[in-house]
């Protein structure tokens, strides 16, 4: 009888736990929504698909302008010595196209162009103009009165040779035959830049003489002149070329 009574009493037991019911939950705390840090975020991915966007653009933008592969020196034209390069467009530079190469050989230096630079506009102009306070000075030399190798560009020092100075004085007694031979020899100019050279070429045999414009101080213009046209100047490359 004892028996039946218990298994009585087990049968009403449930063998799983009990659930709480959904009334004993803690409750779940609501998110926290940040609408201007979302914003904040937005704006920067568009600003950083703007700005590649302007440098692919950019980048995409290029003229073919011109750049100057050798040394031209004041009153010279750009020649054959250019070649083209890429480079971005700006307004406000005022570069020289290649499609202007053939305007920019009637155009003459204002002063030294340096190799690899790209030429601008404002390096020309139709007229060739010197320095502040130079002097364009021609000479006619004669082969032996100049370097083999002379070409424009060079620095160069000039001398005053010839004994014509002493031979008008040769009549005379020793202090005028002494003060004739330091006038032949003495140094005229230094550290001049040979502007032009042009050979003077007869038809059928070269003379070996040699015309050129040398670029030198104002000061010395009147001394080189006066030695030039008696034909008493000689020049000698100088360190620096």
């Amino acid at each position: 009888m004892k028996i039946q009574e218990r298994t009585g009493a087990g049968a009403g037991r449930s063998a799983t736990p009990a659930q709480p019911s959904v009334g004993d939950r803690l409750p779940t705390p609501p998110r926290e929504r940040k609408p201007a840090l979302a914003a904040l975020a937005v704006l920067l991915i568009l600003v950083g698909a703007l700005g590649a966007t302007m440098l692919v653009l950019q980048a995409g933008d290029r003229i073919e302008v011109v750049k100057v592969t050798k040394e031209i020196q004041a009153g010279e034209s750009v020649g054959d010595n250019v070649t083209s390069v890429m480079v971005a467009d700006d307004a406000g530079i005022n570069y020289v196209k290649w499609s202007q190469l053939s305007t920019l050989k009637t155009l003459k230096a204002k002063t030294t162009i340096y190799p690899d630079t790209v030429v601008m506009g404002q390096m020309f102009a139709k007229k060739a103009s010197l320095p502040a306070g130079k002097a364009s000075v021609g000479l006619a030399l004669k082969e032996g009165q100049y370097p083999s190798d002379i070409k424009p560009g060079d620095l160069v020092s000039a001398y005053r040779v010839g004994t014509s100075s002493a031979g008008s004085n040769s009549s005379g007694d020793s202090s005028g035959s002494s003060s004739g031979t330091s006038s032949a020899g003495g140094g005229l100019v230094d550290n001049a830049r040979v502007n032009t050279v042009a050979a003077d070429d007869d038809a059928t045999v070269s003379t070996g003489n040699l015309s050129l414009t040398l670029l030198v101080d104002q000061a010395d213009a009147a001394a080189l002149a006066t030695a030039a046209a008696a034909g008493e100047v000689a020049i000698v490359h100088v360190p620096g070329n």
